[in-house]
């Protein structure tokens, strides 16, 4: 059995349902048993991260950067850092905003960083953008994203109606799409 963790932070809420479609995702894949955390959480954890196979990691984006929350974790990670204890386990991330852009690329940059240096191995978003004339919101990869999941809330709506259906479901495909790839590897 393979283990997929999906660990993320959420001030409003968004994040979390964006995270929680990644972790249905993971979780759909038969041989694969996928756990939710919240970095608030972190410290009841550790030995949970240390143990999966891949950790899918997902952070609101903030004034252009993940949040203060999700690096704060990223800063805790050192210890595990410093034995190279998530040394070829899988990465894979998702960030949401309430700007169509907000500078989601930056952050997601910072995930990808935070995971080399951990000499973990990214993995892409698997799908093509839904970049046509005929593209609508509810569409697969809407975001048109490539390196992970992008969503995007309305800031003037709660989190029961946002992100749209169409960034849940590129959420669940990576989370599947991970799980997947984490039964490949040995």
């Amino acid at each position: 059995m393979k283990s997929v963790v999906v660990l993320f932070h959420s001030g409003y809420g968004h994040t979390a349902k964006q995270a929680q479609a990644v972790f249905e995702g993971a979780g759909s894949v038969a041989g694969v048993t996928a756990k939710l955390i919240s970095v608030t959480d972190v410290e009841a954890h550790w030995d949970d991260l240390n143990a999966a196979d891949a950790i899918i990691f997902g952070a609101p984006t903030y004034m252009g950067s993940v949040s203060a929350e999700f690096k704060k974790f990223m800063e805790a990670s050192s210890k595990v850092w410093i034995s190279r204890g998530w040394q070829n386990k899988l990465a894979a991330g998702f960030t949401n905003s309430a700007s169509l852009n907000g500078d989601k690329f930056n952050s997601m940059m910072q995930l990808i960083t935070f995971a080399g240096q951990h000499g973990m191995l990214w993995v892409p978003l698997d799908l093509l953008p839904a970049n046509s004339s005929k593209s609508e919101r509810n569409d697969l990869n809407r975001m048109g994203g490539f390196l992970g999941a992008y969503a995007q809330s309305d800031s003037d709506l709660g989190a029961d109606v946002v992100p749209p259906k169409g960034d849940l479901d590129t959420a669940k495909h990576l989370g599947k799409h991970v799980a997947e790839l984490a039964l490949k590897f040995n």
